[in-house]
């Protein structure tokens, strides 16, 4: 595609990896995603003319040697891949790495073969010993040489020995990056056993305990109960106040009480009452039987969490993982630390290794020492907010508990449907009550508001709203420009002091035309927050929009499937067409996380010698050892090369080599159940939405009344690199392209050359951004951002 251009050969002098050699390994727990980390540790070494390695079985491998188990790895090695979970270069707990003499066999069998560069994907144990295998590196050199395994030259050429981590764990119980390589996987395996519990047990009035991983981390058991709307979670962190067992029962009957069938309870392997004592899923389940003759069951989930394939969002998170460490050992210098590539917010980071060792070190010890509002803080910001959604939202207060503001808040659905957008409905009305307002449901978007399809809506009516999809309050794309009089009447019927609207780029232009409509209607000088809800993600003002993760995993899941259809037959490339309008997000990023050849997309302009270019790269591949071939195309890429001519151009040019096939996934990308991702990030800025819309209306309350005209009243709520911020609508308009509905800068198109490098094009790749290393205390407690957008 690209050709090779200033900023490339920028990149090429400043960072050539010629004449070095990397090594990958696994090691401890497997995750998901850790192959995609591999794939992108290869490729990306492989590019920049470095000889990568590949170690089998971990530090074991590295210990043994031997020509099965540090092998040179090649591009074809590493296809088909990307889509397997666990990890195929195989991990293994070794003893013998923890002995002197263990560590003194793995330093030969490194330097035999030249390996000064080691790319360690584990937990904090595996990134430990590399770290200590680093400290000893020169000394365990000088110990070779004396038993005459080595001449004084290699301990020259081979002085340094450079580590760069990535953590790949389920437990996500690393500090110093909100999201691990397989917790969102993880997350997907429990989410579709809760989703599946909940039907069987509403059908029987039962009640279920799920007994989730995480022996020291309560990550997976909080994050799930949020995500499904668990009537009680138990987790190591936080272990419940004496006489919890009497409240959690008051909760469970309180909830039947109310009309629900079911209670799902979910508790971390690793739960602790203050004492210490282990709170299973059979006690918990004993108890409730006891207490309430409740029918009760209890499902261990075990290690199918850690099972099946990798999400969009893990195989996204490790591929750019594995491109940035490669950068950082290409930039590293005998003096540079160890350092762990890191995600924070939207954001690759690099942190000393050490520190964050130190930090999740420092959260076990406040457990042990019975301070947990510590362990909460340190385990960071993603943790601590994820802990205090699920207190607002789980546990309803008492009437007498309840503030009393006289405010009525109105919620609704603007523009296409969205996985998540009930998620976020649900922790709007929920955080509102707990608030002490009014909360008013609008059916049908501004066309409901203006023909009065407004009622209020009670906590209980929200009730397992987090895990359906589509629009339950209904969703038009209807815009209020015409009809301002009418629903400036409804406004004033129902006394409505501040508005939620949640939706996409139609959301945006009604906050607009209600911003504008504010000179001739008082009524609309109140606070108005917009959240991001679109499957094509293509809101300004944001990185990430509720619904595109769903959408992205279910284009992924797809062209695994259509992938593999063709195992077994002759070469084939298939052209698949996604949704998305104007704005490449979901061909771009799918395409990455699919391991797509090429994705033709509006944004980034192409022709006819690109098609042509793309054709010749994807018949050489398949001269070689690699079999199918995946090409994405957005839908509104160009008028005229449309998926039927790229489609035929392909057939024709690859005929003899390969065949065609085509598929246009249409709404399905729109279906479906909201991914743990959308599920948590629409209920997590939903509720700090509401709680900015009280702020401002108090703060605007005046003489009876609330009345709020300025610019930061009207506000959209997105996630920008590193935090949640609040923007007022009207400054988004420069940053718009309205014609084609997409902002005129998107952060993703940066990831566009990752996808190219990975399907072996030469292509400029801009590293200015790459992290630079940064500290863990600065990361994990930013003063003013927030950065659980990440989970």
């Amino acid at each position: 595609m690209a050709q090779p251009d200033n900023q490339s050969k920028r990149f090429f002098e400043s960072l050539s990896g010629a004449g070095k050699s990397i090594a990958v390994l696994t090691s401890g727990g497997d995750a998901q995603g850790m192959n995609a980390a591999v794939r992108a540790v290869v490729r990306m070494g492989i590019y920049v003319g470095a000889k990568v390695y590949f170690i089998r079985e971990g530090y074991q491998g590295m210990v043994d040697g031997g020509e099965d188990n540090i092998k040179e790895a090649s591009w074809e090695s590493v296809s088909s891949m990307l889509q397997m979970g666990g990890t195929v270069i195989g991990s293994a707990r070794c003893k013998e790495f923890r002995s002197h003499e263990g560590r003194l066999k793995a330093a030969h069998n490194l330097v035999q073969r030249g390996i000064t560069n080691l790319c360690v994907i584990g937990g904090d144990g595996s990134l430990t010993g590399a770290n200590l295998f680093r400290e000893e590196w020169s000394g365990l050199l000088e110990e070779l040489v004396q038993q005459g395994l080595i001449d004084e030259d290699a301990v020259q050429k081979y002085s340094a020995l450079h580590i760069v981590g990535m953590v790949g764990s389920i437990d996500n119980d690393f500090c110093g990056t909100d999201m691990t390589i397989g917790t969102d996987s993880a997350l997907h395996r429990i989410i579709e056993v809760v989703d599946a519990i909940m039907t069987t047990a509403q059908s029987h009035q039962r009640t279920f305990v799920l007994e989730v991983m995480g022996r020291h981390c309560g990550y997976l058991a909080l994050v799930s109960a949020l995500a499904c709307g668990a009537d009680w979670v138990l987790i190591p962190e936080m272990p419940p106040e004496d006489g919890w067992e009497e409240k959690m029962c008051q909760k469970l009957s309180a909830t039947r009480s109310r009309g629900s069938r079911l209670n799902i309870i979910i508790v971390a392997e690793g739960a602790i009452d203050r004492h210490g004592k282990a709170i299973t899923g059979s006690v918990v389940k004993d108890l409730v039987v006891r207490c309430l003759g409740f029918d009760t069951r209890v499902t261990i989930l075990g290690h199918v969490q850690r099972g099946g394939t990798p999400s969009a969002f893990d195989r996204i998170l490790a591929s750019r993982m594995g491109v940035e460490a490669v950068i950082a050992l290409l930039e590293t210098t005998a003096n540079t630390p160890a350092c762990v590539v890191s995600l924070c917010g939207n954001q690759a980071v690099r942190l000393p290794l050490m520190e964050c060792v130190q930090m999740t070190q420092e959260v076990q010890k406040a457990m042990d020492e019975k301070k947990f509002e510590e362990a909460v803080k340190l385990r960071g910001r993603s943790f601590e907010n994820n802990l205090k959604t699920y207190k607002l939202l789980a546990h309803r207060k008492l009437e007498s508990e309840l503030p009393h503001s006289n405010f009525n808040i109105a919620v609704l659905n603007v523009g296409a449907p969205a996985a998540g957008m009930n998620a976020a409905v649900r922790s709007a009305v929920r955080v509102g009550i707990s608030e002490g307002h009014k909360m008013f449901a609008v059916n049908d978007g501004f066309e409901g508001f203006y023909k009065g399809q407004i009622k209020e809506i009670k906590w209980a009516d929200v009730g397992g709203w987090t895990g359906q999809g589509g629009s339950l309050l209904g969703t038009k794309r209807t815009l209020p420009a015409k009809y301002v009089e009418k629903i400036a009447e409804q406004m004033r019927a129902h006394n409505i002091n501040a508005l939620l609207v949640i939706g996409g780029f139609e959301a945006l232009e009604c906050l607009l035309q209600l911003y504008e409509a504010r000179s001739n209607y008082e009524e609309f000088c109140i606070p108005m927050c917009m959240l991001p809800a679109t499957i094509s993600n293509n809101v300004p003002g944001t990185d990430l929009s509720i619904g595109a993760d769903t959408a992205l995993n279910s284009i992924v899941e797809t062209c695994d499937r259509i992938k593999q259809s063709a195992s077994g037959t002759k070469r084939r490339v298939f052209i698949i067409e996604t949704m998305g309008g104007y704005c490449g997000y979901l061909a771009s990023v799918g395409g990455l996380a699919a391991g797509a050849d090429a994705a033709y997309i509006y944004e980034e302009p192409f022709d006819i010698r690109d098609l042509q270019s793309n054709v010749e790269h994807l018949t050489e591949k398949m001269k070689g050892a690699i079999q199918r071939g995946l090409v994405l195309r957005n839908e509104n890429s160009n008028e005229n090369y449309t998926t039927d001519f790229i489609y035929q151009l392909y057939s024709e040019e690859g005929r003899g080599v390969f065949d065609c096939r085509k598929n246009v996934l249409g709404h399905m990308q729109q279906g479906g159940a909201p991914s743990p991702f959308d599920r948590n990030f629409g209920t997590k800025i939903s509720a700090k939405a509401m709680l900015w819309l009280t702020k401002k209306m108090n703060e605007t309350f005046r003489q009876g009344r609330v009345f709020a005209n300025t610019e930061d009243t009207c506000c959209l709520l997105g996630m920008r690199r590193r935090a949640l911020v609040f923007q007022p609508v009207v400054q988004l308009k420069d940053e718009t392209d309205f014609v084609h509905r997409i902002p005129k800068e998107q952060w993703w198109l940066k990831l566009r050359p990752l996808m190219k490098i990975l399907a072996k094009y030469k292509t400029s790749y801009d590293v200015s951004d790459s992290g630079q290393l940064e500290h863990v205390v600065r990361n994990i407690r930013p003063k003013e951002s927030d950065t659980s957008g990440a989970m």
